[in-house]
């Protein structure tokens, strides 16, 4: 049996697993002013936070959030599947579960549960 010496650096690979979800869905109520300004983000309450696989759903759901609720987009990477929304805190949670909710019954992917902190 190979014995793991955890004083050398280990290497971690990351890889998605093919398939249609929801990964995280998270709404920040009220966020501390740092984090705006580290994200580049104009402050306007709320901040949601959404991971999707495949990464290109991100330009689905910022335009499922966008149409559904008073949000605007703060970020969004067709690469990685991330997408950033403000807004005020119901229309961040609004955005984000119609996201799910469409995605899932149009689309068939699986959702995730909204979290909030």
């Amino acid at each position: 049996m190979t014995q793991i010496n955890f004083d050398e650096k280990q290497r971690i690979i990351q890889e998605f697993v093919p398939g249609k979800q929801v990964t995280l869905a998270h709404v920040i109520a009220a966020p501390d002013p740092d984090i705006y300004q580290r994200l580049g983000l104009e402050k306007k309450g709320a901040i949601g936070i959404v991971t999707l696989t495949p990464g290109e759903t991100s330009i689905i759901a910022a335009d499922i959030a966008s149409k559904a609720a008073s949000v605007k987009i703060g970020f969004l990477d067709r690469f990685t599947g991330s997408l950033v929304i403000t807004g005020d805190v119901a229309s961040v949670v609004a955005g984000l579960t119609e996201i799910n909710q469409v995605l899932e019954s149009l689309l068939g992917y699986t959702p995730c549960k909204i979290t909030k902190t």
